[in-house]
């Protein structure tokens, strides 16, 4: 149940703060004065799309704010297992929207993502608005009204998991359906390919490590004279000059003599140090001077190698690249030579995920069928209700020839107004007034299976007339006793049932334009009554719209 509901620079809502209860709550005024965009609110504190456009010109953002109680359990576990947990039984929703195209949506005072935010709205909330009725001319809406009537959501499920599974197998039975020349061909092509890869024989960092050996035999010469140069630098000398070796040597004699004759100094030990660690690095120049030599010919064997490997670059950017792409054409052959094998098992898979189609679908079937008959019989008390005493309403099924999302039947409503008429498809019979008569009577007994706590009616008045738009303010009151029931209408016949009843009026204060929502106390509901009414004398409809009030309050 909605039971606060704040609204600030929305369209010409200015700040407009509500409180509601149970019962029937209508919204009337004049038209133009903004009973739609209340609704319009709502749908985007509910996750609807929102834009900047829909801002209080001047300000920089709109924000809406909602508060519901006494939330259904199944509704209460989903948001507990979301990881939003319902505090002292009241769920907190916040949208705000800036100029900027930024939209901010919380739950519980966190702040979350529209996909997600839009998921925890689900359920909370059914908004009846006039182009539901443009859905019920829709044949493909009608499966999922039927399911949601009947509670068959669960079933679907397991019917649609059964009917994707079913068709995997049959995808899998086409891919392997090709034919046998167009098999043939691809056998050739990938023995060809998986032979080229495996005479060349890549191995996984192979490249990497021609390329440097490469590089090093290319400027063999050059290393040569560089490292024998530096040996003798090093340890060896020259004509005439002393190697740095030897020259440490010396340094290290005379510090030596020197910390024996003064023992304030304490340089020695670095200088030994130094000495040992250049008498290691010469020992390690001479190590790789005496090792390093190359196979005449290596050079020349390193880009044959390497001009192999590039040769298979068609096949991937690196070599494991390559050899994964190996693996995958030696699988991909293997069920080609083993084609036959496959299509049996496949075939197995196939009968056995039909079978289990089958039985989901069949009970869900039956379950139709039975939820078809109940609401057939419950939509003609309804109708009658509405004065339509003598329409007829017929839930029909197709049968689908194939496992399909959805069930094994597509279903159709058909309608006839009058008796003596055939029932035809909705959509070729049903006239705007008979319209919303059949989505009320149809939200009525939705009303009494859904747990949404919510309903809202936007102008479901729409084509009713005459004594008839009693009945539908009757039906709106009835409804109401087990559920919150919002209702936008123009019809004083429908606002009389209210139990509580708001006037949403335009004023002009200054240069600015702003939206008021008030609630009407008894006297004010008269007077709104007599002016929706309109016309003829002030006090004759003063009268209907008091024998409208007292009529209304007998009946509930």
């Amino acid at each position: 149940m909605l039971a606060e509901l704040h609204v600030e620079n929305f369209g010409l809502m200015e700040a407009v703060r509500l409180s509601f209860g149970q019962g029937l709550t209508v919204f009337t005024g004049e038209t133009g004065a903004g009973k739609s965009m209340l609704i319009d609110a709502l749908g985007v504190l509910l996750g609807g799309r929102a834009s900047a456009d829909l801002i209080r010109h001047g300000e920089a953002q709109a924000r809406i704010e909602g508060v519901f109680e006494d939330l259904a359990p199944e509704y209460i576990r989903r948001l507990e297992e979301e990881g939003y947990p319902v505090e002292e039984g009241q769920l907190f929703l916040y949208r705000e929207i800036n100029t900027s195209g930024k939209n901010i949506c919380r739950v519980q005072g966190r702040t979350i993502p529209l996909t997600l935010y839009r998921s925890l709205c689900l359920g909370l909330v059914d908004i009846h608005g006039q182009i539901e009725h443009l859905s019920l001319f829709r044949t493909e809406t009608h499966r999922d009204l039927l399911d949601a009537l009947g509670g068959l959501q669960d079933d679907v499920i397991l019917v649609n998991k059964a009917a994707k599974a079913y068709q995997a197998i049959l995808r899998k039975e086409r891919e392997l359906s090709i034919s046998e020349e167009e098999r043939q061909k691809r056998e050739e092509i990938l023995r060809y390919q998986i032979e080229e890869i495996a005479q060349v024989n890549p191995l996984p960092g192979e490249e990497g490590e021609l390329t440097l050996e490469k590089k090093r035999l290319s400027n063999a010469e050059r290393i040569t004279s560089l490292i024998s140069d530096a040996y003798v630098a090093l340890y060896e000398g020259s004509a005439g000059k002393l190697a740095a070796f030897d020259l440490l040597g010396q340094t290290r004699k005379a510090l030596q003599e020197l910390a024996r004759l003064d023992e304030a100094f304490n340089g020695f030990e670095q200088i030994e140090s130094i000495y040992y660690a250049t008498e290691d690095l010469a020992d390690q120049v001479r190590v790789y001077r005496d090792n390093f030599e190359f196979e005449p010919g290596r050079l020349d064997q390193i880009e044959e190698r390497l001009i192999q490997l590039n040769r298979l670059r068609k096949y991937g950017t690196s070599l494991e690249d390559i050899l994964e792409k190996r693996e995958k054409m030696i699988q991909e052959l293997d069920q080609i030579t083993h084609v036959q094998e496959q299509f049996e098992s496949i075939y197995k898979e196939k009968k056995t995920t039909r079978q289990t189609y089958d039985t989901v679908a069949k009970l869900l079937s039956q379950k139709r069928l039975e939820i078809a008959a109940r609401i057939e019989k419950g939509l003609t008390l309804e109708l009658a209700d509405l004065s339509l005493e003598r329409s007829r309403f017929e839930v029909r099924f197709t049968p689908n020839e194939e496992p399909t999302s959805g069930g094994a039947e597509l279903v159709e409503f058909y309608f006839s107004a009058n008796m003596g008429e055939p029932p035809k498809p909705l959509a070729k019979v049903a006239s705007g007034g008979e319209m919303s008569r059949l989505m009320l009577a149809l939200k009525s007994l939705l009303a009494k299976v859904e747990s949404v706590g919510t309903f809202i009616f936007d102008e479901v008045d729409s084509g009713v007339g005459g004594r008839t738009i009693h009945k539908v303010g009757e039906k709106l009151a009835k409804i109401a006793q087990n559920k919150q029931v919002f209702c936008i209408t123009h019809a004083a016949q429908v606002a009389a049932f209210a139990d509580v009843h708001y006037g949403i009026i335009k004023e002009v204060n200054g240069d600015r334009t702003r939206t008021q929502v008030e609630s009407l106390s008894e006297s004010d509901r008269l007077e709104e009554l007599s002016r929706m009414l309109g016309g003829g004398e002030v006090e004759i409809t003063r009268k209907h719209a008091q024998e409208l009030w007292e009529r209304s309050r007998v009946r509930q």
